[in-house]
């Protein structure tokens, strides 16, 4: 029996949803629904609200912008990047225990290095870039213009927070567009710039390890072997200078300098969703169409056929969960590394969720006759 699938909507090959039993795609819509309702939780979940963060005359993320700034200037004037983080971090109250409290030099020490207005046209270009990279992967696998255009209004709308002016300092920023980047370029048998952006990512913001390893890990198990081996290698590059960023930083530190509080944890995946809306330009939107905008982009990317969505998927999961189970409610940049490509999956979930529903409604039979001769 041949599987029912309708004339392409958007995507030009099916669905991973295309051709599922009626009883899979029941159950395949049941649990998109409790999707739904996970993101909704962040309408009462509490922690950071987006519009009211919007209205408030000091937005979350101020101190830590007056913090990078400083450090920033006082590099620019000559002073040693530790010497200049420590006494930046002593002025604004901030802990300087343990060693990643202190963000890694290679952000603040390039942008003292070039002149003000360089930098701020920086990363505009490459937002243009990530934009660029994504439409070109896009385009095969798209109908026609008009999803393809939708689908850049969305990369604007994961990157609106990525181009604000004073956020050019947020090593997260620059770490998330290396990764959108990165995820864009990579191709089956073509990794090396996928592998150099992400490590250039790790050494602007650590964070960027877990998308590194989670890369390393899909390499793997498809037994892509040289390419895991250069995600792996590209690890212990970043790990030699994560040792050395920790041995400098104890250097500047004496015993009446602050300690972290640490990780809370458990703040749930309404939290996630909440800061998600918040790093993004969502946060001009009602929070509840926010959510539900979240959840079907995360749907989405489990719709599309191809292993960019395999690998954008995963990295977006991985950050969910450390940022449900292990990021303080105060820590808001968590989110600006997986913004830029999450509602990409909007346009794949229009053709998913057609193919699932299609599969639900089927209501053919086979009849079986049996001849006699």
């Amino acid at each position: 029996m041949r599987t029912r699938r309708g004339a392409p909507l958007w995507l030009v090959g099916p669905s991973r949803f295309a051709g599922m039993s009626r009883s899979q795609a029941r159950l395949g819509l049941a649990l998109f629904a409790m999707l739904l309702l996970a993101c909704l939780t962040a309408t009462s979940a509490p922690g950071p609200r987006p519009n009211e963060a919007r209205m408030t005359s000091a937005p979350l993320g101020q101190t830590e912008l007056l913090l990078y700034q400083s450090v920033v200037a006082n590099v620019r004037s000559g002073t040693p990047y530790y010497v200049a983080a420590a006494e930046a971090h002593r002025v604004a109250h901030a802990p300087l225990k343990p060693y990643t409290t202190v963000r890694l030099p290679t952000l603040a020490v390039v942008q003292a290095a070039v002149p003000p207005l360089l930098v701020t046209a920086l990363l505009p270009l490459l937002c243009i870039g990530v934009m660029g990279a994504w439409i070109v992967r896009l385009r095969p696998a798209m109908t026609g213009p008009i999803p393809v255009g939708i689908a850049g209004l969305l990369i604007l709308t994961g990157l609106y927070v990525h181009l604000e002016p004073p956020l050019v300092v947020f090593p997260e920023v620059w770490a998330g567009a290396l990764i959108a980047l990165s995820l864009a370029v990579r191709r089956p048998g073509q990794w090396i710039p996928a592998v150099a952006l992400g490590l250039s990512a790790m050494l602007i913001r650590e964070t960027a390890l877990i998308y590194v390893v989670i890369m390393a890990v899909i390499a793997w198990i498809e037994g892509e072997r040289r390419e895991a081996a250069a995600w792996v290698g590209a690890t212990l590059v970043f790990f030699v200078a994560l040792a050395a960023h920790a041995h400098a930083v104890t250097l500047v530190t004496g015993p009446l300098d602050r300690s972290a509080q640490g990780l809370s944890g458990l703040e749930g995946f309404g939290f996630y969703v909440q800061l998600v809306t918040l790093s993004s330009g969502l946060a001009l939107l009602p929070d509840w169409l926010a959510a539900v905008l979240i959840a079907t982009a995360l749907f989405g990317w489990l719709a599309w056929r191809d292993p960019a969505a395999v690998r954008a998927l995963a990295t977006l999961l991985g950050y969910a969960a450390v940022i449900a189970l292990g990021v303080r409610s105060d820590d808001f940049p968590w989110a600006l590394i997986t913004t830029p490509v999450l509602l990409i999956g909007i346009v794949f979930a229009v053709d998913g969720l057609r193919d699932m529903i299609v599969a639900a409604r089927d209501t053919r039979r086979i009849t079986v006759t049996r001849v006699i001769r």
